[in-house]
C-alpha cells in the first residue's frame, strides 16, 4: 500500500490517464491460476475512464478491488465485491469502473482499500468507509453490523489521507496531539496501542481471540509527533513523522519492521536506520508490501527491508537498492510481491508476478527480480501508481503523449449484470471451524488464518497471510508447517508424533497421481 502525505503543497493537483496490468478475474484472484485470456500483460487502458483526469488511485498488497479519484471528486470502484468493498449498496462483482452515487454530494481527495473494505477521505475532512466490518475496521464505532453495503461515516475529524492494511485502517489527520489514528483488528499489534487485544473465548479450552477497537483511536506513544506519511502491509504500518524519522509496527516476520530482528511490535518504535543525517526529507516516498517496506531517504536514494525476494535472504534493516540509485522516484507502490515506480521520465516495475502485473507486455518476461523499465511507457510522466494483490494501476500524464496511449490496447470489462454467477460465491461459504488455539507463537498465526478470514479458506491469498507462502515462517531462519513441511519432509510440526508424520508424508507421496501398473 502506498503512503499518503500532507497535502499542503501549493502546486496545482495533476490528473491523467488510468492504465491497467494485471488480471482480471477478480473472483479467481488469489485462488486459482488464471488464464492467460484473462490478464492483461500490458499496460490497458480501461474504456470508462477513458479521456477522465484520474488524480488517484489505491488497491493494497492483498485487495482485490480498486479505487480511483478524478479531478471532480468522483470515486469510481471496480473488482471484487463479496463483501460490500466497492459501496454500491450491493455485492455485485463490477468489472466496469463505477461511480459510488451516495458519494456524489462530497468531493473524494484521498481513499485505501484493505482486503475486503474501502475507506474514503473527503475535501472537508470527512471519511467514509464501507465493506467487511467484522474487526471494526471502517472505523464506524460499531461492529455489529459485519457487511456495510454502502458508505458509513468513520468516528474521525479533520482527516486528511487514509490507508488500509488487510483488515485495519490508519487516518491521518490536522488535529494536534491526536495526527494518526488507528481501527480494526490489533492480533499482530498493527493499531500501535501497545496491546493485541488477546482474550479467551473458553472456560473449559484455550481458544484465543482479539477485541475488536471499531472507534478510530490516537496513538499515544506519538501524540508528541506530527505524522505526516504512513503505509500499510497485510499487518503491518510505516509512519514518518515531519521532522523525517521513521515508525513501524506490528507483525515482524521476514524483518518487515527494519529493527534486525523478527518480532511483533505493539507499539511504534523507531527505526535506527533514519535517524541523524540520514532523516527523510519532506518530499520522501513510502511504501509497504505484503512482507517488506520502503522508502526514499538523503539523496532520493530508495531503501527497503523485509522480503525483498522470493529466494535469497530476508533483509531484516533497511538497505540501500542501488539498481535505483540516481533516480528521481516521484511515486511508488508495493503489491503481493511486486513493486512499482514512476522516475523521471520511465515506468520502472520488478518482483514476483503471475497475471501480468509487471506490464512487460506478451513478449516480455512475467517476472523480475531487478529493477526494469515497463518499455510501453517509457518517456510518459508518471503521476501515480497503485498495486494490488495481482494487478497494477499506473496513471500517466497525457500532455504530448496522446498519440501514443491510443495506441494501447483497450479494455472493455463486462457490464455488471453480465457477470455471471457462479454459485455462491466464496465468502458466503460457511466458514470453517477453527482449531483450538495453542499459546506458542506459530499455532496462534497458523489458526488465525481459519479465524481472521473465515470465509475465505479456500482463498490462496490467505496462504500469503503476513506474506507467508503456503503457511511458511517468519523468515529464512523459521520452522515450516502445514503443507510444506508435509511435501518436503523437512521435519515433524510440533505437537506431531515422528514416526505417525512421516508415515503419513510418505504414504501421501507415495498416492499422488495417476496408480501404476504392477
Amino acid at each position: 500500500m502506498a503512503a499518503v502525505e500532507d497535502e499542503t503543497k501549493a502546486e496545482e493537483v495533476k490528473g491523467g490517464e488510468l492504465l491497467f496490468c494485471g488480471t482480471t478475474a477478480w473472483d479467481a484472484m488469489g485462488r486459482r491460476r488464471t488464464s492467460p485470456e484473462e490478464n492483461l500483460v500490458s499496460p490497458t487502458r480501461l474504456r470508462p475512464l477513458m479521456g477522465v483526469d484520474i488524480r488517484f488511485v489505491a488497491s493494497g498488497c492483498v485487495s482485490c478491488h480498486c479505487v480511483a479519484l478524478d479531478l471532480e471528486g468522483r470515486c469510481y470502484t471496480w473488482g471484487r465485491n463479496e463483501r460490500g468493498q466497492l459501496g454500491h449498496g450491493d455485492k455485485v462483482q463490477r468489472d466496469r469502473p463505477t461511480i459510488i452515487s451516495e458519494l456524489s454530494q462530497y468531493k473524494v481527495v484521498a481513499a485505501g482499500a484493505g482486503r475486503s473494505h474501502s475507506v474514503v477521505v473527503t475535501e472537508d475532512g470527512l471519511s467514509f468507509a464501507f465493506g467487511w466490518n467484522k474487526h471494526g475496521q471502517l472505523g464506524s464505532g460499531s461492529a455489529k453490523t459485519e457487511f456495510e453495503l454502502s458508505p458509513v461515516r468513520c468516528q474521525a475529524s479533520e482527516v486528511k489521507s487514509a490507508v488500509c492494511g488487510a483488515e485495519f485502517t490508519v487516518w491521518l489527520t490536522f488535529v494536534e496531539g491526536s495526527s494518526i489514528l488507528t481501527a480494526g483488528l490489533p492480533q499482530w499489534g498493527q493499531l500501535g496501542h501497545g496491546s493485541n487485544n488477546e482474550y479467551n473465548t473458553k472456560d473449559s479450552s484455550v481458544k484465543l481471540a482479539y477485541e475488536a477497537q471499531p472507534r478510530p483511536k490516537a496513538i499515544a506513544s506519538l501524540a508528541g509527533e506530527t505524522i505526516v506519511k504512513a503505509a500499510c502491509g497485510t499487518n503491518h504500518t510505516v509512519a514518518v513523522t515531519k521532522g523525517g524519522h521513521v515508525y513501524t509496527w506490528g507483525f515482524g516476520g521476514y524483518g518487515r519492521l527494519g529493527h534486525r530482528e523478527q518480532k511483533d511490535e505493539w507499539a511504534p518504535r523507531l527505526v535506527d536506520v533514519f535517524t541523524r543525517h540520514n532523516v527523510l526529507p519532506p518530499e520522501a516516498i513510502v511504501s509497504a508490501g505484503s512482507a517488506n517496506s520502503a522508502c526514499t531517504a538523503g539523496g532520493g536514494q530508495l531503501y527497503m527491508w523485509g522480503k525483498i525476494k522470493n529466494s535469497g535472504d530476508d533483509w531484516m534493516y533497511p538497505k540501500p537498492l542501488m539498481d535505483l540509485s540516481g533516480w528521481n522516484l516521484r511515486c511508488m507502490d508495493s503489491g503481493n510481491m511486486h513493486h512499482f515506480v514512476g522516475a523521471d521520465s520511465s515506468c520502472i516495475s520488478w518482483g514476483h508476478a503471475q497475471s501480468g502485473e509487471l506490464g512487460y507486455g506478451p513478449n516480455g518476461q512475467k517476472s523480475s527480480a531487478i529493477p526494469k523499465k515497463v518499455d510501453i511507457l517509457e518517456g510518459m510522466q508518471v503521476i501515480t501508481v497503485a498495486c494490488g494483490s495481482a494487478h497494477s494501476l499506473v496513471v500517466v500524464d497525457r500532455t504530448s503523449v496522446a498519440d501514443r496511449l491510443d495506441q494501447l490496447e483497450v479494455h472493455d470489462g463486462k457490464a455488471a449484470e453480465e457477470v455471471t454467477d457462479n454459485g455462491p460465491s466464496v465468502a458466503e461459504k460457511a466458514p470453517k471451524k477453527t482449531c483450538v488455539k495453542k499459546t506458542t507463537k506459530r499455532k496462534k498465526e497458523s489458526s488465525s488464518e481459519d479465524e481472521e478470514n473465515g470465509e475465505e479458506d479456500s482463498d490462496e491469498s490467505d496462504d500469503m497471510l503476513n506474506g507467508e507462502v503456503e503457511g511458511g515462517s517468519r523468515g529464512r531462519v523459521g520452522k515450516s508447517r502445514g503443507k510444506s513441511s508435509a511435501k518436503k519432509g523437512s521435519g515433524r510440526g510440533r505437537g506431531r508424533p515422528p514416526s505417525s508424520e512421516n508415515k503419513s508424508s510418505a504414504g501421501a507421496g507415495g498416492r499422488r497421481g495417476r496408480p501404476r501398473k504392477s
